[in-house]
Order: C-alpha cells, then structure tokens, then sequence
C-alpha cells in the first residue's frame, strides 16, 4: 500500500499552546499548499481527512469528495488542550515522559490510544492500493514509525513541516506483525 500522507497548514495559534483536537482554524489561506502539493499527487487517489477543520479545508481544495474519518485525528490531549505548556503540572509531564506510551493526560487518550485507532484505520482501508491522508503530525508519526520499524522513542521525536508531504510504502507483513495476523 502506497500513503501519500499530508499535514495541515500551519494553525491560528499562539505558541507554546497544547492544542490536539482543538478545532482550529488555519493561519493562511490554503491555495498555496494546494499548489505545491498537486503536482506530487496521483489522479484519483481516495483522500481521507480528520474531522478538524485545519484538515478538512486542505483536504476539500485537494480532492473533490474527501471521505471524514475521526480515527485520522490528533491525539486528545484532555484538560492539556490549549494550556500553556509550561503551565502543566510538572508531575503530569514527567509521567508522561516515564511512560511516553501508556500516560494518559487528564481527560484525554494515550499515545497508545492514538496508535491503536490509527492503525484499525490501517487495517480497514488495506485494501486500496494507495490513499491520501491529510491529518496531523501525531498521527504520521505512528505511520512512518510503523513503516520503517522504528521504536516508539524514535517515532515521537519526529517532527513534520506544516503543508508537507510524505510518500510511504507499507507491506502487509507490517499490519500482519501489529495484528497477530
């Protein structure tokens, strides 16, 4: 399966702001991601999108029928979302970062929440030979990660560029291995 997977434009948010699924518009107009993606797409490709609006509106210029689909969203950060980082409670952040895989912020879902609903997305859509994902960093990271094998402290420290693209191929042994299949 080829993954043609896209990360929003950059968010209206001031910095320093944890903001997971917080519903947020873009900062700029999307026609010059548009533009630059285009060329590096194929005709045709089914296109999914997370619900949240810095997504979607990327994703409706992209293709003519985007298919919403939330497992595409970006981790729930809980009561986290839009605080200050350094407003956190230090006990809280340091837990996370003891078990970076299990902590799961207040309110919200686990870095292995995310990763399991991101791969049964996976594992529904296997079948197609190639897809378009236009969703959020948390989520490429599980799906780069899982297409080069990488340990769970290597795939959280990536980092994508707002607006980019990458290009990944999956073989089945990979959801074989993460399934029991």
């Amino acid at each position: 399966m080829q993954l043609y997977l896209v990360r929003h434009p950059r968010p209206k948010v001031a910095e320093g702001l944890c903001y997971g699924q917080t519903d947020l518009p873009l900062l700029e107009a999307v026609s010059p991601t548009v533009a630059a993606l285009q060329e590096a797409l194929p005709a045709e490709i089914p296109c999914y999108t997370s619900p949240l609006q810095r997504c979607r509106r990327l994703a409706e210029q992209l293709h003519p029928a985007p298919v919403v689909d939330d497992r595409l969203m970006e981790m729930n950060f809980g009561r986290w979302e839009m605080q200050p980082w350094d407003e956190i409670s230090r006990s809280d952040l340091d837990a996370w970062a003891q078990d970076s895989m299990g902590f799961c912020p207040p309110g919200g879902e686990s870095v292995q929440q995310l990763r399991q609903r991101v791969l049964a997305f996976l594992q529904d859509k296997w079948d197609a030979p190639a897809l378009l994902l236009v969703t959020h960093g948390g989520v490429m990271k599980v799906l780069v990660g899982l297409a080069h094998r990488e340990a769970p402290a290597v795939w959280q420290a990536r980092r994508f560029d707002y607006g980019g693209l990458i290009q990944l191929s999956l073989d089945q042994t990979l959801l074989n291995s993460e399934f029991g299949g």
